[in-house]
């Protein structure tokens, strides 16, 4: 199904053409001046130099040749040369019925459909998720959803960091505590235990004291360095108590991450792209494009076009050891071997930009994927408090992603108690659902690369830009269709009806917009204009329920076409904020 706006296109394209001008000329666009009309075309500016001719009698030639198109209520030139055009109610009713026939909603699935790898989340293990871990995990998830809606077939990656010199921290200071334990016994032959020795309340308290420790221990700094180097070179003991940390952390971090509604296709690790690490560096050598800098072996990926210093990509150090490049270009070489993406997509921290800015080109300029295989890179900025600086908990320290979700949730449970409506488990249920959403819209609804601030009171709000002000309107649809069916004891059964107000026909063109919002939202990594759409859509819909009368309309053809507008709404509503990986309760 086209999307509205080419539908307009076509039609001021074809009176280009018509009037003996090239039609690409015809492309229309959202009018900046709402006030004057609804879309515009400013190809007569654009032709005029061409057809050396006055861009208002282009304009008139062409407003001429569209008057009387079904498409248009109000066509007009105006000086310059805008082509101003308002779309007509009937054919804007005509688009919205055929609309809501159509599997998601006039969505069109892609030509080619693609197959994407979604790097998104990135948390170390034996580490408890933290505020840090927020972005890269809601903003993945929603682009996840938005290219599978698309028809993209999209795998999530949380790509674990659990490879490394954190590893044999936890491992050394794991030994000190509990030198027992058959793991670190060399001479132990048997089968190791299933439990393991610790829990994930003790994990998460073992590295950040080992971390500690190793910066004023020398001796347990060499002994974490030693315990390392074990680990990956295959030690059997040191293997098991690793399989133990990764149990525990894994099973924590699912759980987690469920409580944000983010789920992963892959646990991949950083140690999974350990085997194809040796064939790669080998490769790099025999094509002449690694060699030794001050020890080092480094990849020159700097181009001509540069605008700043791009450093060469360090491969494996002078001391043998491999860094996050390496292994991040492993994980390429995998990623082609398992899935042969059409695109590998990377949500991280904004400031690893020249990190990936090295790795891709080293990828490509290696051949490591095929040279039309997409290699993109989002860095999303800073979640800070209302001082300006990064989140902190009050005392300064790091806040727990569990915590902050639960203050949120309990925000919204304190809110609700002004107007208690509900039994204590629904409250809290409710409570939940809405802290989640306040949540998520409060960190979608800024362009991921900005940083912005974290106000709880603000994105709890039932009112303005939020995350439950957007659920409030999907539940006010409910609750007008809920009376309509006990008033009449079914449920109406109807198409839309062209437009018998304004604040209808606004409603009505915003509806129209969905397919290209989706389709935009996904082509520039950016959930945020999904946010935008759905404000702009709530906006729409309650000023159309204060200026309509629903359920009191005596013609009850009209109140038919009411009630199957804001069906359409609802619908639309839920399936966007679906996309923002929220949902809506049933009351609140």
């Amino acid at each position: 199904m086209d999307r509205i706006i080419e539908l307009i296109s076509k039609e001021v394209s074809s009176a280009f053409a018509d009037c003996g001008y090239d039609a690409s000329y015809g492309k229309a666009a959202l009018s900046n001046r709402p006030d004057l009309c609804e879309y515009q075309c400013n190809g007569a500016m654009a032709g005029a130099k061409k057809y050396r001719k006055a861009p208002f009698l282009i304009a008139q030639e062409v407003v001429e040749r569209l008057d009387g198109n079904p498409l248009f209520e109000r066509v007009s030139a105006v000086k310059p040369g805008f082509i101003n055009l308002t779309v007509s109610g009937s054919a804007l009713c005509a688009y919205l019925n055929q609309m809501r026939t159509q599997e998601r909603f006039g969505v069109s699935r892609p030509d080619s459909p693609e197959t994407i790898v979604l790097d998104y989340g990135g948390p170390n293990v034996a580490k408890p998720l933290h505020v840090g871990h927020l972005r890269s995990a809601i903003i993945g998830e929603s682009i996840k959803r938005i290219g599978r809606y698309l028809g993209h077939t999209v795998i999530g990656d949380v790509h674990l960091g659990d490879w490394g010199l954190q590893m044999g921290l936890v491992i050394a200071e794991v030994k000190q505590r509990m030198p027992q334990l058959p793991y670190f016994d060399e001479t132990f032959s048997g089968d190791y235990p299933q439990e393991a020795p610790f829990t994930i309340a003790e994990l998460e308290e073992i590295y950040p004291c080992a971390s500690a420790k190793a910066k004023t221990d020398e001796a347990f700094a060499i002994q974490a360095h030693d315990a390392t180097v074990r680990l990956q070179n295959g030690d059997r003991g040191y293997r098991a108590l690793w399989n133990h940390i990764m149990n525990v952390s894994v099973s924590d971090l699912k759980r987690n991450y469920a409580n944000l509604n983010v789920t992963f296709d892959l646990w991949k690790k950083e140690s999974d792209a350990q085997p194809y690490i040796p064939d790669m560096v080998e490769k790099l050598k025999a094509d002449h494009l690694a060699y030794k800098s001050n020890g080092a072996l480094v990849v020159d990926v700097k181009e001509e076009s540069d605008t700043k210093e791009v450093p060469p990509c360090i491969i494996v150090k002078s001391d043998g050891a491999t860094l996050y490049s390496t292994t991040d270009l492993a994980t390429i070489v995998e990623r082609r071997k398992l899935f042969n993406p059409d695109q590998i997509i990377y949500v991280a921290d904004k400031r690893q930009e020249m990190h990936f800015t090295q790795v891709f080109r080293v990828a490509k300029k290696a051949g490591l994927v095929e040279e039309s295989t997409k290699l993109r890179f989002l860095g999303f900025g800073t979640m800070n408090g209302k001082d300006g600086k990064p989140f902190k908990t009050r005392d300064g320290g790091v806040m727990r992603l569990e915590k902050l979700i639960a203050d949120i949730s309990d925000a919204v449970y304190e809110k609700m108690q002004e107007n208690r409506s509900m039994q204590e488990e629904e409250m809290r249920r409710t409570a939940a659902q809405i802290g989640l959403a306040a949540l998520k819209y409060g960190d979608l609804s800024n362009q991921a690369s900005k940083d912005y601030v974290f106000d709880v009171d603000r994105f709890i709000a039932f009112e303005g830009n939020t995350g439950p002000y957007i659920l409030y309107t999907i539940v006010r649809i409910k609750s007008i269709r809920s009376k309509y069916e006990e008033m009449n004891g079914t449920k109406v059964e109807s198409d839309l009806l062209p437009p018998q107000n304004e604040s209808g026909k606004a409603l009505m063109l915003s509806l129209s917009r969905f397919a290209e919002t989706v389709e935009q939202a996904y082509e520039e990594l950016a959930p945020h204009k999904i946010c935008s759409y759905v404000y702009e859509l709530s906006n729409a819909l309650n000023r159309f329920y204060h200026e309509t009368r629903i359920l009191s309309e005596e013609d009850e053809k009209k109140q038919a076409g009411y009630l199957a507008l804001i069906d359409l709404t609802q619908h639309i509503l839920e399936t966007s904020i679906d996309l923002l990986g929220f949902s809506a309760p049933e009351r609140m």
